[in-house]
């Protein structure tokens, strides 16, 4: 828990958006990869060298596939590879979730994969996430000390060649020379904003 009675979690993807988020004040990072897709599990390398780079703890995306909850027994065999590398490689803790095909919390399954996860604390995740217009609702009274967060604001890339007739991703929605990287002025904006509601 942080000093200030409340741990501000930020979803990154890249190291530089972990270094962001440290700079801004969060007290730890989900680190994911693909957040287009809701964020997915990261590469062994980005593990390896976010923790090179950042102090705050971080907590890793276990996550096969972007979409919804409900896990085959293959990628439920993905998870658990997934969770044993990430202790291998540093991660200070885990973030997964899962649910059946009515929607309910797979209680089962997240008892598997917790057994995988010992001694690493687990978050449970199922979407969602904090933004400027909906913390402060969030906040009061609802009794919380930790909140979760991407924080990111686009960013135009440097690439001066461009063609606009090839698109490399699926969505169209949004260019390929543009990334989404964490905001220090944004981690520092909900920082702020939970300090003076908490």
């Amino acid at each position: 828990m942080a000093d200030d009675g409340f741990l501000m979690e930020v979803c990154v993807d890249s190291v530089e958006s972990a270094v962001n988020a440290e700079r801004g004040g969060a007290g730890r990072i989900e680190l994911c990869s693909s957040l287009l897709e809701g964020g997915i599990t990261p590469s062994m390398g980005v593990l390896q060298v976010v923790k090179q780079y950042i102090q705050i703890p971080v907590f890793v995306m276990i996550r096969p596939r972007g979409g919804d909850f409900l896990y085959s027994d293959r990628e439920v065999e993905v998870m658990k590879a997934d969770i044993r590398l990430a202790k291998i490689h540093g991660a200070d803790g885990l973030v997964f979730g899962a649910l059946t095909e009515d929607g309910r919390i797979d209680t089962e399954l997240c008892m598997e994969l917790l057994a995988v996860s010992r001694p690493l604390p687990v978050t449970f995740h199922r979407g969602g996430g904090i933004t400027e217009r909906n913390l402060q609702r969030i906040l009061e009274g609802s009794g919380v000390q930790e909140f979760h967060c991407s924080a990111r604001s686009p960013r135009d890339s440097g690439m001066k060649f461009r063609n606009y007739c090839v698109s490399m991703g699926t969505s169209l929605s949004t260019s390929e020379y543009s990334t989404k990287v964490t905001d220090v002025g944004k981690v520092r904006t909900l920082n702020a904003m939970a300090k003076n509601i908490l």
